[in-house]
């Protein structure tokens, strides 16, 4: 009797998901029967096995199935624990329901349902504390292109006033409140405000080069705040909040030297460094969107027209 119900069980369930994956019956065809065992019946690649433990190219990491973008490679990490793991999904991109086993979070992807893989929580492998475990066979992962979004790295004192209005320029995607230049791998806050991890307060700005160019951002740095000030922003006193830009290619170098001899011309003494980009890590979710959530405007920051 007890084999009955689970036969009775399976196929209940077999129905149940061929209903929900009706719309992608083209794309489900297009699997492998091991894709289709992951995806569809919600299995389980084995561990190390996977062909995306490992990848550190940056791209997106789309759902095999429907082809909807789900991760980001920057939220990538690896916890050797043998399956692609991240500390963030793309906002809005998987949906979570608990097993009813009562003890894991399967997650899938939100467009067409299909299986991923786990979410854990309370691993403090990352300041997020957060582990998307993926499987591999549900992914598929994209190169960027010339047309993809491209990222800058800005530090100007707090990163709350530098996010609120770098964030309001159109073309720009998103803005997160971060740290970079230190020693320490994922700093903390706390660490980093009172001890000598060598971080700057610095946002990491994702943008459309096809509606904002990389100049125009440097210039609006340049203008919400005081790149003349050699030992903080405003109020905000510390080596943390030191004015820098942390450059990525030989052409980010030129066109911030640029702005920076506009500047000097125009009398200014210019205290802003041109550092190499060095490991972006994101503060803790309460510092991000800091104006948005709280309301008012920045304290130390100001606009001040200067091209």
């Amino acid at each position: 009797m007890k084999k009955i119900l689970q036969i009775v069980l399976l196929l209940t369930v077999s129905i149940l998901a061929s209903e929900n994956f009706k719309p992608w019956k083209t794309q489900i065809k297009k699997l492998s029967s091991f894709e289709k065992y992951v995806m569809i019946d919600k299995g389980t690649e084995r561990a190390f096995s996977g062909k995306y433990v490992y990848t550190k190219k940056e791209g997106v990491y789309v759902c095999k199935l429907c082809g909807k973008a789900l991760y980001h490679s920057k939220d990538k990490f690896v916890p050797h624990c043998g399956w692609p793991s991240f500390d963030d999904a793309i906002k809005g991109a998987i949906k979570e329901t608990p097993d009813k086993d009562g003890f894991r979070t399967e997650i899938s992807c939100a467009n067409c349902g299909a299986h991923m893989g786990h979410i854990f929580k309370g691993e403090h492998y990352t300041p997020k504390n957060v582990r998307h475990c993926v499987n591999s066979a549900s992914l598929t992962f994209k190169k960027p292109s010339s047309n993809t979004l491209k990222k800058a790295y800005f530090a100007g004192g707090c990163f709350w006033g530098v996010e609120y209005y770098l964030e309001k320029l159109k073309g720009v995607k998103n803005v997160t409140s971060g740290f970079m230049g230190g020693s320490v791998k994922n700093p903390t806050y706390h660490a980093v405000s009172y001890t000598n991890t060598g971080h700057l307060e610095t946002v990491e700005v994702i943008y459309n080069p096809n509606k904002i160019s990389y100049e125009r951002l440097a210039k609006m740095f340049f203008e919400i705040h005081d790149p003349t000030q050699i030992n903080g922003q405003g109020p905000d006193i510390g080596s943390q909040y030191l004015s820098a830009i942390f450059v990525q290619t030989p052409k980010e170098r030129k066109t911030v030297n640029k702005l920076i001899k506009i500047l000097e011309k125009k009398g200014l003494k210019i205290a802003t460094k041109i550092l190499k980009k060095t490991p972006f890590y994101s503060a803790e979710n309460y510092h991000q969107n800091h104006y948005r959530k709280k309301g008012g405007t920045p304290y130390c920051h100001r606009r001040v027209k200067r091209f």
